[in-house]
């Protein structure tokens, strides 16, 4: 990232604003990630020291939301260049760390998205969504890429395989609680990805998805 990066600040209502993470919300950080994703396997969430540690890694791809001091919603970012679209979640994300950052890559790679529940239905992942949109554009990047979870796809996982539930929701047939609402804000999918991560929600599988730069979010 350049010095002339100006640090992302949207206030949304009163004492409701996207911001760059702080030192400050990394206990709230780490109780957060067991909150929104409660099935996820442990060794899986992002604590507390690492999300401090990405500060010292990345600090420009790090947001909360925050409501007052209180810390509602979050997402984490790394730049990435891609050889693989497949890959696991622990692979990417250097187990937590966010090592494997790469400070030339020409995509951002977004590793979680979290809103605490008592404040979904808001449209705040659409703004996490835009201010990590904001920092691509400050450094030139080609878009962003993630990877979202099938979390419809574990309650039917014994009726059809994950290739069918992926081609009925391309195809708009099915809609998916977390890729049917990431569809919305703009990503296109590109691919299934197997045994991303471990959580039975999805029974494991995610979707690599894009948004180009020149994208509106």
């Amino acid at each position: 990232m350049t010095s002339t990066f100006t640090p992302y600040y949207q206030q949304l209502q009163p004492g409701m604003a996207v911001q760059q993470m702080q030192a400050q919300h990394a206990v709230q950080l780490g109780n957060l990630q067991k909150i929104v994703f409660p099935t996820l396997a442990a060794d899986e969430w992002i604590r507390a020291e690492q999300f401090l540690y990405h500060l010292t890694i990345f600090p420009e791809g790090q947001f909360v939301v925050t409501d007052n001091e209180r810390v509602i919603g979050m997402t984490s970012c790394v730049r990435a260049n891609f050889s693989s679209d497949h890959h696991t979640f622990k692979e990417i994300s250097a187990g937590g760390w966010f090592t494997s950052h790469d400070p030339l890559g020409d995509w951002l790679y977004g590793m979680d998205m979290g809103i605490h529940p008592d404040y979904r239905g808001r449209g705040l992942a659409r703004q996490l969504y835009r201010a990590r949109h904001y920092v691509a554009k400050q450094a030139a990047l080609k878009g962003q890429y993630t990877v979202g979870m099938l979390n419809g796809y574990g309650a039917v996982a014994g009726a059809m395989s994950a290739e069918q539930y992926f081609d009925e929701l391309k195809k708009g047939f099915r809609t998916d609680p977390t890729l049917s609402a990431q569809m919305k804000v703009g990503f296109e999918p590109v691919c299934l990805v197997p045994d991303y991560l471990n959580d039975p929600a999805c029974h494991n599988y995610g979707v690599l998805i894009k948004i180009d730069i020149d994208k509106i979010i």
